[in-house]
């Protein structure tokens, strides 16, 4: 009698877990057939911490909510829960986790290891990660042996942390590791949480737990996963009619489609194949393709097919910075001559403009909202050189392109993608700052490394943003994520770039982050060889500009596959964007054609490389010294000074001998240091054979 009486009792018992289960998701039994059952197994991320209607609103519900009738999908999350057993608060020692074994799912979802970062945790039990995660997968398996299981990589844990620095942000990233060994080890499949929702740190208040729309985004990561839905064959808003592909190297083609589905690419005589896997992803690699124009591509699966005409196979460069590369053709002197001579079907344009310019003005709400959401940029597509599309395309990036496709005679192909007055910082990705540079994250409207003027400009455009989130394109790692991201690594030869204007408050600071950017995008491309040429800050009546010119030369000389392209001799004193643009773009251009194309052409004016005392004498030697001589106009070499102490410097004559310059100044006995156009707005003379200008520097004398 007793036997029969426990037995009802756990029968009711277990009915009632699962009609509360369907309850709290707003599900009857009676409702659809049901042809799966989902756990969510996690911890308050999972459970819907942070969210003011959680039931309706976390993670689960709105995948419920997206699945439909045929799904049950369970809540199981605990707040506070370690996937470590001997964590401070094991999952497997949870009532939670003792519902969702007898939920008997047939898809068991797991996002745990976020409190793993606990300093209680990761450092002490770390080693035991692996074991517990394969262990907690195996409890579902024994229950259901035919579950289908999905391992999440953990949603991000932003700056803000009060721990990020001390550990988190470290710890966080051996567990995604981990987590990724235990989907290999385990056979479980694994998805990610944490890619779509990292360029978006204003979805996490608290620095751990997504808000409603963070939420939203797991959901449809979960439902494309468990469905394979992506959405149908998606592809880099670079694929048009008219775009350049790069020639000469093997070439990755790559793209989002349903999971499983078959993408066929066609090209040139060849034809490729790839099935997109869990996670929509697939990837195929054409042989080199040769040079040419009106290739055809094709890319399609069963359901659908992307053509795109009028293709062409060349050189593509990624043209970048802030105003002076954005500083477009019809605005440079000489523009009418060089817009009438601007049809050429082998040059094709790529032109990204900002929806909303960076002007002393406030942002309208409906601007804010776009700007939130990485929605900064106009929709384009390429374009063959016309003069309609070239004048207001950036002179120097045409000039630049412009001087390859002739000397080249191949398609060249120019993205350009600058915003005026952005900051190095806000080029460089969220995961290299974080762990090289993380101080300039934080409150960075009230941030001494970014520039006052860059600071102020981006308060007001913000005026109307309510608090709390508040993104802009002068924001460390923002274009880089509405800029670059978007981009989806498409095959650039390499990049040209001018910018520092707005960085040049802080040399010491620029120093890092510009060796970061360079060293962010060839990450980005999985290129570390990829050409990076930039251009020198010109002349400006701005006391900083000297030293930070001479920092860039010496940028140049410290990071491989670099060049510098020097402007000062068309600088402008009281205008920070010089006119005479071309000139500009074509020395950018010497050195991909002497680096790249093994053209031979010099890729520069005189580069300063040592200087040596002999009686009272001082002899500098440079690098692309050949046929130094003043510039046209004067008779005499200007610019140089000498010095015993550094800081009290004297003019020095300048006479060249034996290809090099000797220098000699009768305040200076006993000369020590030797420095060159170190006036902000400088007038210095020294060109070598090709007319091209040496480059502001300081340097000691040995």
């Amino acid at each position: 009698m007793n036997t029969i009486f426990m037995s009802k009792k756990r029968i009711v018992f277990l009915f009632l877990l699962w009609l509360g289960l369907s309850t709290s998701l707003g599900l009857a039994a009676s409702v659809g057939k049901v042809t799966a059952k989902v756990a969510c197994v996690g911890n308050s991320i999972t459970y819907g911490i942070g969210i003011k209607d959680r039931i309706h609103d976390s993670y689960p519900s709105k995948l419920q909510q997206m699945l439909g009738e045929d799904y049950v999908v369970g809540n199981f999350g605990r707040p506070g829960a370690t996937l470590l057993s001997q964590g401070h608060r094991p999952y497997i020692q949870q009532p939670e986790y003792e519902e969702a074994k007898a939920f008997h799912a047939d898809i068991v979802l797991i996002h745990l290891g976020i409190n793993d970062t606990d300093p209680r945790d990761w450092p002490h039990y770390g080693d035991e990660f692996v074991r517990d995660y394969l262990n907690l997968i195996q409890s579902f398996r024994e229950i259901n042996p035919k579950v289908r299981c999905l391992v999440a990589r953990m949603t991000p844990i932003t700056h803000i942390h009060p721990r990020f620095i001390s550990g988190t942000s470290q710890w966080h990233e051996q567990i995604q590791e981990a987590i990724e060994a235990v989907a290999k080890l385990s056979g479980a499949e694994l998805i990610d949480f944490h890619s779509p929702l990292y360029p978006y740190p204003g979805l996490f208040p608290d620095a751990v737990h997504p808000n409603e729309e963070g939420a939203e985004i797991m959901a449809q990561v979960a439902y494309s996963a468990i469905t394979g839905d992506y959405g149908g064959l998606q592809l880099s808003e670079l694929y048009t009619d008219y775009m350049v592909l790069q020639r000469d190297v093997p070439l990755e083609i790559q793209g989002i489609a349903n999971t499983g589905s078959k993408v066929t690419v066609r090209i040139g005589g060849q034809k490729k194949s790839a099935l997109a896997d869990n996670q929509g992803k697939w990837m195929v690699c054409l042989a080199p393709l040769k040079a040419g124009v009106d290739y055809q591509l094709e890319i399609g699966t069963k359901e659908e097919k992307r053509i795109f005409k009028q293709v062409a196979v060349g050189e593509v460069w990624l043209c970048s910075g802030q105003s002076n590369m954005e500083f477009m053709v019809k605005q440079s002197k000489n523009a009418q001559r060089v817009i009438a001579d601007a049809s050429n079907a082998s040059i094709r344009l790529f032109d990204k403009k900002a929806n909303w310019l960076t002007s002393n003005v406030a942002w309208p709400l409906h601007a804010l909202d776009s700007v939130r959401h990485l929605q900064y940029y106009k929709k384009t597509q390429w374009q063959a050189a016309t003069p309609e599309n070239v004048s207001n395309f950036s002179a120097v990036a045409y000039s630049f392109g412009r001087l390859l496709q002739d000397s080249l005679q191949v398609p060249v192909g120019l993205i350009c993608n600058a915003v005026g007055g952005s900051t190095t910082e806000s080029w460089i990705d969220r995961h290299t700052l974080e762990m090289e540079f993380p101080a300039i994250l934080k409150d960075w409207l009230h941030n001494d490394f970014i520039q006052p003027w860059a600071r102020e400009r981006a308060g007001v455009n913000l005026q109307l943003a309510a608090d709390g989130v508040k993104r802009h394109p002068y924001e460390p790692c923002y274009l880089f994520e509405a800029g670059i991201l978007p981009l989806k690594k498409y095959p650039v030869k390499g990049v040209i770039w001018y910018q520092g204007e707005s960085n040049a408050h802080n040399m010491e600071a620029h120093e890092r982050l510009f060796e970061l950017l360079v060293g962010s995008w060839r990450s980005y491309w999985e290129n570390p060889r990829m050409p990076f040429y930039f251009v020198q800050l010109s002349s400006l009546n701005r006391p900083s500009w000297p030293r930070f010119r001479d920092s860039q030369r010496r940028l140049m000389q410290k990071i491989a596959h670099t060049g510098m392209a020097v402007s000062s001799d068309w600088g402008d004193s009281l205008n920070v964007h010089p006119q005479n643009k071309f000139p500009v773009g074509e020395r950018l251009a010497r050195w991909a054609l002497a680096c790249d194309y093994k053209c031979a052409v010099t890729p520069s004016g005189p580069l300063f490389k040592s200087a040596k005392s002999h009686n009272h004498q001082v002899w500098v030697q440079f690098d692309y010294g050949e046929g130094m001589h003043a510039a046209k106009g004067s008779t005499q070499i200007d610019g140089f000074e000498l010095a015993e102490v550094d800081g009290l410097y004297y003019p020095a004559e300048a006479r060249v001998q034996e290809g090099q310059i000797i220098l000699e100044s009768h305040k200076v006995n006993r000369p020590r240091f030797v420095r060159y156009a170190w006036q902000p707005f400088t007038r210095a003379n020294l060109v070598n054979q090709e007319e091209l200008p040496a480059s502001t520097f300081r340097g000691e004398i040995r």
